[in-house]
């Protein structure tokens, strides 16, 4: 089985939750303290051993285009101020020449639409899919994609599919594709069989409380799939939906991943994040705990 090489970064939605900040800005580009969402997610990415990025943008994202260039007037400025240390950070985001593809969506159709725009740029293999909004804290352990490649490279049945999961409140279902869950490995009991998808289920419909997470590993019948180009929850082309008619077909597992999710696409999830990365700074932990502790609100 060929290792997974290749990611797509679906960056082309509005960002209407985020409304104005988001009306020039891409939301992808919101800060979590110090760096922008997408950059962690790339992080993510590269840490788990992808070498080709994929992002599929939509009008007014040249922003996430700049941010992965080089700005050669920042770096001069820098170079001839003698600030090396804020030269390296800049370019540390770089990737090697070809490295990087961008590909435009051209209306926001929905996820599974974003992922089928970026089908010629794919071979015939499994590819991961991040999602920025979803910013998966790994409490300095291997990061969610690193531990769902290592999980989809030692199954007995290699190949498939794979999503991350995580256990939601029941009347949270709603807002998220639902699994149903079949037999969890005799060894690994954080991995699950997918019998089923469901997306955006009512709570009494709901076949499960384990929740799909912005972390795939998608095949190539994936992308056929999303050929019919089918509209499903919110009339928009869902991703679940053609994940979920491959069920049966090829292998399909959940990961209930290690770590900690923060849904960047709402206002306190985000909020939520940069308190926590925030305490993960040496020279901020303390100063924003104090100031915490002690403010009036």
């Amino acid at each position: 089985m060929a290792k997974i090489k290749t990611a797509i970064f679906p960056v082309g939605g509005l960002g209407t939750r985020f409304l104005p900040a988001t009306k020039a800005m891409p939301k992808e580009m919101l800060p979590v303290v110090d760096k922008p969402l997408i950059q962690y997610a790339v992080e993510e990415a590269a840490e788990a051993g992808i070498e080709q990025f994929i992002f599929v943008t939509g009008r007014g994202k040249s922003a996430i285009e700049d941010h992965f260039d080089h700005s050669f007037e920042l770096e001069h400025a820098l170079a001839a101020h003698g600030k090396e240390e804020a030269l390296s950070l800049s370019r540390s985001m770089l990737h090697k020449p070809g490295a990087v593809t961008y590909v435009r969506q051209q209306e926001p159709a929905g996820l599974g639409h974003a992922v089928w725009c970026a089908r010629h740029l794919i071979k015939d293999q499994a590819v991961a899919i991040l999602l920025a909004d979803d910013l998966i804290d790994s409490n300095s352990g291997p990061g969610c994609l690193s531990q769902m490649i290592a999980q989809y490279e030692s199954l007995s049945h290699p190949g498939g599919n794979m999503v991350a999961l995580m256990e939601v409140e029941p009347a949270e279902t709603q807002s998220y594709g639902i699994i149903q869950p079949g037999v969890r490995s005799e060894h690994n009991s954080s991995l699950v069989e997918v019998k089923g998808l469901v997306e955006k289920p009512s709570p009494h419909l709901a076949p499960s409380n384990l929740a799909v997470v912005g972390r795939y590993i998608v095949e190539p019948g994936v992308f056929a799939e999303l050929e019919s180009q089918e509209r499903g929850a919110g009339n928009e082309i869902q991703l679940t939906d053609s994940l979920a008619k491959r069920v049966g077909k090829v292998p399909f597992h959940g990961l209930l991943f290690q770590g900690e999710r923060f849904d960047c696409g709402s206002k306190l999830g985000f909020l939520k994040a940069n308190v926590a990365y925030a305490m993960q700074h040496t020279s901020l932990a303390e100063p924003l705990k104090s100031w915490l502790k002690n403010s009036r609100f």
